[in-house]
């Protein structure tokens, strides 16, 4: 890993240490997921710093993988060109900013469904479930956010570079991968997808990187041209 830039690699690190910790700990009856995961922040197991560790912690090797390998690729592009200290902090602010844009959204649902009126909740296949309970389990864990940003920073970046994407035939810039992403991610969030995933997390993470990337653009601070 001597060619990876440094941030990208202590993150490849981490990431895979606390995956590796996770399923360790859980064989000791120890839930990390339920410490470190983000919590919606009116449920009892709700921690400020959860905005930075689950970042951290992700839900299965699948997740992991794809989180890394776009993180590898893309993101080890952006630090070389950025440096450091530049790429470091778009990374942690863009996935802060994905969990509170997610905590927003949760909140949303929240008020919109009149949860805070109930001291229990029926659910499926489950029964009924206190609410303090069913609350902590609106958990999210991932990288994502950070990693929808790094896409969104390389597309802007190099918007004419051409990409390979799996399934289509024949190479797509950059830009316009990045836009049809969003695109997707935008309808899936509005359309209230039960997949497990967070949508809006990711935008929300692609949403602070682009705000960040324009304010250093203004500044004068940041290379790569305009889209």
């Amino acid at each position: 890993m001597n060619r990876i830039p440094e941030v990208v690699k202590n993150l490849l690190a981490i990431n895979v240490l606390m995956f590796l910790a996770t399923i360790v700990m859980e064989k000791q009856g120890i839930d990390l997921t339920g410490y470190l995961g983000l919590h919606f922040f009116k449920a009892s197991d709700f921690a400020p710093y959860q905005l930075v560790t689950y970042m951290f912690m992700h839900s299965g090797i699948a997740h992991l993988f794809f989180n890394m390998f776009a993180l590898y690729m893309f993101g080890a592009v952006l630090e070389r060109i950025w440096g450091v200290k530049r790429f470091l902090i778009f990374y942690l602010v863009a996935g802060v900013g994905a969990g509170l844009l997610q905590e927003l959204v949760q909140y949303i649902s929240f008020v919109q469904e009149g949860l805070a009126g109930y001291a229990t909740v029926q659910i499926p296949s489950v029964g009924i479930m206190p609410m303090d309970v069913f609350l902590n389990r609106w958990t999210t864990v991932g990288a994502s956010g950070a990693v929808y940003a790094i896409l969104l920073g390389f597309g802007m970046s190099f918007p004419n570079e051409k990409m390979f994407v799996f399934p289509l035939p024949f190479p797509i810039k950059a830009k316009y991968f990045v836009i049809g992403y969003a695109v997707i991610e935008l309808l899936f969030g509005v359309s209230n997808a039960q997949d497990g995933i967070a949508h809006f997390a990711h935008l929300g993470g692609m949403l602070f990187g682009l705000v960040l990337i324009l304010y250093w653009r203004k500044k004068r601070k940041i290379g790569g041209p305009y889209v």
